[in-house]
């Protein structure tokens, strides 16, 4: 017989897939710091011997981090997406934006397709609270809020897609945009036309979403990337055309 002996797992095994699981899925984020160890191995229902075993091998694994007098933090594992050569290069060329803007187009119609396929009920209404805090954010003068919760929307139809590869490869992709490595998303949030537009396009990848009607939410994110896109095209077109006329004004004046 080829039967064997079934060893109880350690608690410690438990503690570590649990807490992968977590990193995995997206719920416990880069440089979030973890509870307690006692408020950790009560919630647990495990010994602290037990938690500082496995909080151990998650640090050898490199998802976990231990500050001296500050606690234990998950990791900061996005950034090595990208190294500091390649994110320098992309932050000065142009073609880099726009690269990123099709990436994009393409991943993010499949993750709002899957998003109304695939996401939970509970996943929908992340997206539909966010996009109502959007619209509460719309009536502001400074669109700081706005276009940070924009972010939030479609990281929120990223999770709500339930694929891990994408989630922490867009993840990565929108910690560069934050840090405006690509471009600084309140350029496009400058007019009040526009505003309205992108918040137009928002309402209806939302209601596509909540419709759950796949096709729709895909052509959505599209058309609202496209137009971005385009947005950024013209702002930047008219900013090397501002920089020709300011030339041409100093050449007259020195004549």
């Amino acid at each position: 017989m080829t039967f064997r002996k079934i060893d109880p797992e350690k608690l410690s095994n438990s503690v570590v897939r649990q807490i992968e699981g977590l990193i995995l899925h997206g719920i416990l984020r880069p440089g979030e710091r973890l509870p307690s160890e006692r408020e950790m191995s009560e919630r647990l229902g495990v010994s602290r011997p037990s938690l500082r075993e496995a909080i151990a091998e998650l640090q050898d694994a490199g998802l976990l981090t231990a500050r001296a007098g500050s606690g234990v933090f998950v990791a900061e594992v996005l950034g090595s997406a990208f190294s500091p050569a390649l994110t320098k290069l992309f932050a000065s060329h142009d073609d880099a934006v726009f690269d990123y803007l099709d990436f994009r187009r393409d991943l993010e119609g499949l993750a709002a397709e899957r998003a109304a396929r695939l996401g939970s009920d509970t996943d929908l209404k992340v997206i539909a609270a966010i996009f109502t805090r959007m619209e509460a954010a719309h009536q502001k003068r400074d669109p700081s809020d706005e276009a940070n919760l924009d972010a939030q929307f479609h990281m929120a139809i990223i999770e709500a897609s339930h694929n891990v590869v994408m989630l922490h490869m867009m993840r990565s992709m929108f910690d560069l945009l934050r840090q405006g490595v690509f471009y600084n998303r309140q350029v496009i949030f400058k007019q009040r036309l526009t505003r309205g537009a992108l918040l137009d396009q928002h309402r209806t990848i939302n209601d596509a979403i909540q419709a759950r009607e796949p096709e729709a939410a895909r052509a959505a994110v599209e058309t609202h990337l496209i137009f971005v896109r385009n947005a950024l095209a013209d702002d930047l077109k008219a900013s090397r055309n501002e920089a020709v006329a300011q030339l041409r004004f100093e050449h007259e004046r020195g004549r």
